[in-house]
């Protein structure tokens, strides 16, 4: 195909072509005289005549560059309090114009205009203001010089905005106080503007300032806005007081259980105050996360712990200041997870019945972000998290035991990044703090380690308006506290230090501190309409550790990775995009130990009709694992090869979907199947319903069961045993909304899951490296699920491992937003979980078993809070 043959002429045409600047578009902002508009939509006081009409849109979306199949008109105005925005969206045909309601930030079929504002005018960051066709709201913060990467949709400044639908299209308002934005401090002010219409049902993109489709930025491309001036200071000021109650019905409650207190209540507080116009405080007392949706289930049969996303509205707003993710870097070090704080309590309370906290309470957290006008952006956090005791309780006895399983805690984040040069290159700093007051009480101090340091530098060099980058990091870890504390660090599944073959680590056990480092560099080429691609090499010292704030899964690890794409972003006869990828992954221990080693071949291609389909093959090397014996000698894992093909419907229509399937299979008899769909739909303006069933069988060649003593000298004189693993797992999960307004929504959420898992032909590791295992001549399954082993004299047996989980979560939130910043939450939240015949396949019908016959418990919960805001 030639148009993915660029010629080197081509490609320095291209480049200087990128390099030519376009002329800048420029806006003009109008200072009100008399009376603001009032926000319903209508665009008929006064004041908008005397604003100016931007008209002058281009079509990006289908065809880049043409003139848009439907008019729009934009007019900007401002006083001493907001910037006003309204807009004319014509259309012939109205009645076309979809009137979809979600709750605000959610995706529909209806049309949408959104205002996205450079306010520091850095090129790199913005916030994007949007109103639907049906009067939904949506905001959104992009901490980095990209539409979509880094978007942080729980960024909810209080604002208004209406829309109304009419003869001749429909219309829009906003108001967005200057309170809401952050700036800097001056007489005049000159923003970065860009204004965009998405017209769902025609699947066209009509934007102000065009950014090609094959561009590397987004805030870096914006056009300007001018003649803001004379806003006076404001002191941003607001307060989120709440007070929550709620009520838990258990299912099968043993009466003789203390525990069972069904009723609680507490209130607490969010505070927001602006340190000038640059920077933003947030603190929080007691905070409640009681509407956050729960974590998807799980069966982690690994060593390493699941990783899930952040949910609670307080870390995830600001969130990629403090984690600098905006930047972009492929495996950075995880420096901040915010996951730790608040997370369960580690400290472990055995007795009859117990009642123990699921997650640490958080007293109180404060933050600092914003930007400076220097290019100095600045996020910093501390949170205040008390001891926290499990009570005990054992029939017959007339005390209630407590028992101490979280110290006392103090976290600190500070992230640093200075931005410099015309390209918005930048350099960060991170660095991440934990302190635990510990003693002998629940024996946490052995536990736990005492101190946590880590942090390192990071870069982003663009050229070319990000065309080409060279990012890289490097930086450092120390933690300390008891040696059994820093034992039990050194043989967790992030280090192995005992394992017996790897001559480059070693335990010990008088150890009282371990420090590592870690770094990197990655040079890419981001833009471009025919190629790009990237090369890095990244380290992890085997000493190297950041839990206690952060999140990794290991150390001493050296990984190396390559890609090139080769694309047309140009619309073709037949298509909208092609895109072909190659790739190579490979990673090494610092023993020089090759531990994985794989090659990628992807493709892509659009249709017309925004229909999407994707598929790729993947081949694995057989290499050699020095986890999978969880701190045993190497063994060899198999050569693989892995089929992955997915396709997507148009998004932003009524009726949605994608399927996808996987299968993966082994030198070593292993092989995995995997089915994952999704479909939405909308049947009405109101309603939106969506499932996403998912079901997967495989059999795992390698499923590490125990170490036992016993073995032979070949493997240090420990039997490191292994089965084969039938497993299958189906779930399904279910959203129905329905949103009587914008502001006033019902969500139901539901997922019913179920999980099995066989084991057979139990062996052990007959030495180093092996590839292939002793299987036990004698294996006895036992009818109380354990399996007794004779191998020679030796007679042992392993515990029951098969399993059958079957679980059940929902919850349903009517939210209310009954004034701007006000909310009040209704939630009933269930959870259910049973168990079915041990190591049977799963099956539909359990789905339904683990909806209707687990048993589980209801939470009731009441939530209202309430916005104070002083300008």
């Amino acid at each position: 195909m030639h148009f993915l043959r660029p010629t080197i002429g081509g490609l320095l045409f291209a480049c200087a072509a990128h390099a030519q600047t376009p002329p800048q578009k420029t806006a003009r902002a109008v200072r009100i005289i008399g009376t603001p508009p009032s926000i319903d939509g209508r665009l008929d006081d006064a004041a908008w005549s005397a604003a100016t009409v931007i008209s002058d849109f281009v079509q990006k979306i289908p065809v880049e560059g043409a003139t848009p199949s439907v008019a729009t008109d934009v007019r900007i105005l401002y006083d001493d309090d907001a910037l006003y925005v309204g807009a004319r969206l014509h259309r012939t045909d109205p009645s076309a114009i979809r009137t979809s309601i979600t709750r605000r930030d959610g995706d529909s079929d209806a049309e949408v205009f959104t205002v996205s504002l450079d306010t520091y005018l850095d090129k790199r960051t913005a916030y994007s203001f949007s109103v639907s066709s049906g009067g939904v709201r949506g905001d959104f913060y992009h901490s980095q010089d990209s539409e979509d990467s880094g978007r942080e949709a729980q960024f909810d400044p209080v604002w208004a905005a209406s829309a109304r639908v009419d003869a001749d299209g429909w219309t829009a308002e906003m108001r967005i106080p200057f309170s809401q934005l952050r700036f800097n401090a001056g007489a005049a002010q000159t923003w970065g503007l860009q204004l965009t219409r998405n017209v769902a049902d025609r699947a066209e993109r009509a934007q102000w300032v065009l950014i090609p489709v094959s561009a590397a930025g987004f805030a870096s491309m914006f056009g300007q806005l001018e003649g803001i001036v004379g806003i006076p200071p404001a002191r941003r000021l607001e307060l989120l007081p709440y007070i929550a109650s709620d009520l838990t019905y258990r299912a099968n409650v043993n009466p003789a259980n203390p525990f069972n207190d069904r009723a609680g209540a507490r209130a607490g507080g969010d505070l927001k105050f602006g340190l000038g116009p640059n920077l933003t405080l947030d603190a929080t007392i007691n905070p409640d996360f009681g509407q956050v949706e729960a974590d998807p289930a799980v069966v982690n049969l690994t060593a390493f712990e699941v990783v899930f996303d952040e949910r609670r509205p307080f870390f995830i707003e600001g969130n990629e200041l403090l984690t600098g993710r905006g930047q972009s870097f492929i495996g950075r070090p995880s420096w901040f997870y915010s996951r730790r704080i608040g997370a369960a309590p580690r400290g472990v309370a055995i007795g009859e019945f117990v009642n123990a906290p699921q997650n640490t309470t958080i007293v109180t957290a404060a933050k600092v972000t914003g930007r400076l006008p220097s290019g100095l952006s600045v996020g910093a956090l501390a949170a205040v998290t008390p001891r926290e005791y499990a009570e005990t309780f054992t029939t017959g006895t007339d005390s209630i035991g407590r028992i101490a399983v979280a110290p006392p805690s103090v976290f600190g984040v500070l992230r640093l990044q200075q931005e410099f040069g015309s390209q918005q290159s930048n350099v960060g700093m991170s660095l991440t703090q934990v302190h635990r007051t510990l003693d002998a009480r629940g024996g946490l101090d052995q536990l736990l380690t005492s101190n946590a340091l880590a942090g390192g530098a990071d870069w982003k060099l663009r050229y070319m308006q990000g065309m080409y980058e060279i990012t890289g990091w490097v930086g450092g870890s120390y933690v300390d506290g008891d040696a059994a504390a820093i034992a039990a660090l050194q043989r967790s599944s992030a280090h192995f230090f005992q394992r017996p073959d790897q001559d480059h680590i070693s335990f010990d056990p008088t150890r009282t501190s371990l420090t590592g480092t870690s770094a990197s560099l990655r040079l890419d080429k981001n833009a471009g309409r025919f190629t790009l691609g990237g090369i890095q090499v990244s380290t992890r010292s085997p000493g190297f550790e950041i839990n206690d704030a952060g999140q990794m899964r290991s150390g001493d690890d050296i990984d190396f990775n390559a890609d090139i794409q080769l694309r047309d972003t140009k619309p073709h006869k037949n298509f909208r995009f092609i895109n072909f990828g190659t790739s190579t992954q490979a990673g090494w221990n610092f023993g020089g130990i090759r531990q994985y080693l794989r090659f990628s071949e992807s493709g892509q291609i659009t249709l017309h009709n925004f229909l999407r389909f994707n598929a790729s093959v993947t081949k694995h090397i057989a290499s050699l694992s020095d986890d999978l014996t969880r701190g045993g000698p190497l063994i060899a894992t198999p050569g693989a090869y892995q089929l992955t093909a997915q396709v997507t419907s148009r998004a932003n229509v009524p009726t949605t979907w994608t399927a996808r399937t996987v299968y993966f299979d082994d030198d070593f008899g292993g092989w995995r199947w995997d089915a994952t769909t999704g479909l939405s739909i909308r049947p009405a303006s109101q309603w939106q319903a969506s499932v996403d069933p998912s079901y997967s069988r495989s059999v795992e060649s390698r499923q590490y069961v125990s170490t036992r003593a016993g073995g032979n000298s070949a493997t240090f004189g420990s039997r490191y045993i292994f089965s084969f693993i039938e497993r299958s797992t189906l779930s399904a999960r279910f959203r129905l909304n329905y949103a009587f307004t914008p502001n006033f929504t019902a969500e139901g959420y539901a997922e019913p899951f179920a999980a099995s898992g066989r084991f057979y032909d139990f062996g052990e590791l007959p030495s180093p490296r092996a590839s292939a295992l002793r299987v036990y001549a004698s294996q006895k399954h036992e009818a109380n699920g354990t399996t007794t082993i004779a191998d020679g004299s030796d007679t042992f047996s392993l515990p029951a491992l098969d399993f059958n989980r079957l679980s059940f979560r929902s919850n349903l939130v009517l939210r209310w937003e009954y004034l701007p910043g006000s909310t009040a939450y209704l939630i009933w939240q269930q959870s259910r979980a049973d168990l079915g015949p041990a190591g049977q396949l799963i099956n539909p019908r359990d789905l339904w078993d683990a909806t209707t016959r687990a048993a589980g418990d209801n939470l009731f919960v009441v939530k209202i809070s309430y916005w104070l805001g002083v300008r």
